[in-house]
């Protein structure tokens, strides 16, 4: 019912730039690996069922809501059943899972793969065949989805193996981490015949040009002094997003020399610039990570409500109706709140965790609930650790799957008793985090509406850039 009210309400799906762009390569058959080439492929699939996002669209909601559906069937309780479906309807990630993206195909290919085999678990029940041979492309299909979806996923991976400690499942997290980062490339450009677009290059370019802005580390980054003084005087860089790095009329061509280089030698450049000046990078990192984390930010940061209508082409890509337009302004308020601050939800994460783990297994199947409850936290927590070091945009939508994790972790975890222990933990972490943000919020001036806006807006001490 939830899955048919979805589809009836927003259908086709909100297209944004990226899904214009992607959808462009699906009719012109040039695949480029900017974006997933993997989404390209299935989207080119689909695309004789019906024009336009409509297959992608109806793909991610069947998937998200049989996800949702196959974990709250197979826990015990109305509230928690209730609790599961609620959280995928609320307006935040119900919002943001009706854009035709890669994010949101992501967390519909996750949800979906670990409910299957999940479902089982839960019943104490061994995983038929069939279930981990649909699980197994699904997880396959997430990981090729984003560049750092595997950081997410291989903790999630490793938690649904039946036996094993803790070593054993690092383990394999570690070689699922190993495979994928050597795979993926030939995947991408030689099974699904992408062409590179330089853009394994726009990390290090981002931090080298940070690096180099704080310290004036011209000889170690490879740019020169007056390379340097303009990316200042031009507003190049924001702890916000890469992109006026990219900006053809003001800092391209200051980025160009660099950019030229093969993105093999960038990172053996970063590295080591990183070890000449670790405190610079420390700067450009920690303070992108506030930002995309939107914690001590202005009010009506740009990136985090979802859309309330499509990106202008003429490719067909049509608008939902009225009603879903509604619902997305519903959202956007949500958004504003700490419910869309991705660092509110790390902080109950951690702090789950370490409940979860202090707590006794009272009853048989509290084993497997602990196990995949932490299994949901350690793929939120550990993607949100990613962000530190590859990181170079600050969308809410990059962080829609550990919120949603977390709440999912939850809701699957063995019942906790509250203690007054863990109740004062849990309310001051809440206060810690909290108290700060609705306060940066209040006093700095609010950033800009517009994407054009946000190219040349300069942070000020939220750069964390020397005079």
């Amino acid at each position: 019912m939830l899955a048919a009210a979805t589809l009836l309400v927003f259908a086709p799906g909100y297209a944004q730039y990226d899904t214009v762009a992607q959808f462009n390569q699906v009719l012109s058959g040039q695949i480029d690996d900017w974006h997933p080439p993997v989404m390209v492929w299935m989207w080119a699939w689909l695309h004789p069922l019906a024009a336009g996002a409509a297959p992608m669209f109806t793909t991610q909601v069947l998937l998200y809501w049989t996800g949702l559906g196959l974990i709250a069937a197979a826990l015990h309780g109305n509230l928690r059943r209730a609790g599961v479906l609620a959280l995928g309807a609320s307006p935040l990630f119900l919002g943001w899972q009706v854009v035709v993206l890669k994010d949101a195909q992501m967390i519909a290919a996750a949800v979906a793969a670990f409910a299957i085999v999940a479902a089982f678990q839960l019943r104490g029940r061994p995983v038929p065949l069939l279930a981990a041979a649909i699980a197994v492309p699904l997880f396959l299909y997430a990981l090729l989805l984003r560049a750092n979806a595997v950081f997410a996923l291989a903790p999630l991976i490793a938690a649904l193996l039946p036996t094993g400690g803790i070593v054993r499942r690092a383990a394999v997290a570690i070689a699922v981490i190993a495979a994928v980062l050597a795979t993926s490339g030939a995947v991408n450009h030689r099974l699904l015949g992408a062409s590179a677009s330089g853009v394994e290059k726009t990390q290090p370019l981002f931090d080298l040009a940070g690096i180099a802005a704080r310290s004036d580390a011209a000889a170690s980054t490879g740019l020169s002094p007056d390379a340097v003084a303009q990316l200042r005087e031009r507003h190049c860089l924001s702890p916000f997003f890469w992109d006026p790095l990219g900006e053809p009329a003001r800092c391209a061509g200051v980025m160009a020399p660099l950019r030229a280089l093969p993105g093999g030698r960038l990172y053996v450049r970063l590295a080591g610039a990183v070890l000449h000046h670790p405190i610079a990078y420390a700067e450009q990192r920690l303070s992108h990570w506030n930002m995309t984390e939107r914690w001590l930010v202005p009010a009506g940061l740009t990136g985090t409500a979802p859309p309330a209508g499509n990106e202008p082409n003429d490719l067909g890509l049509m608008s939902p109706g009225h009603l879903a337009a509604q619902w997305q302004r519903v959202a956007a308020v949500v958004a504003e709140t700490p419910l869309g601050w991705p660092i509110a939800w790390l902080a109950a994460a951690v702090v789950l965790v370490a409940t979860i783990a202090a707590a006794p297994e009272v009853v048989a199947d509290d084993r497997t609930r602990r196990r995949l409850a932490l299994g949901l936290l350690a793929s939120a927590i550990a993607l949100e650790a990613s962000f530190l070091v590859v990181s170079i945009a600050s969308d809410l939508r990059y962080h829609l799957w550990p919120m949603l994790a977390t709440g999912l972790a939850a809701l699957v975890a063995p019942r906790i008793e509250n203690s007054r222990r863990a109740v004062a933990i849990a309310g001051v972490t809440a206060l810690i985090i909290v108290l700060p943000g609705v306060f940066a919020r209040a006093m700095l001036a609010h950033a800009p509406a517009s994407y054009q806006a946000m190219l040349a807006w300069d942070a000020g001490a939220l750069a964390l850039l020397r005079d």
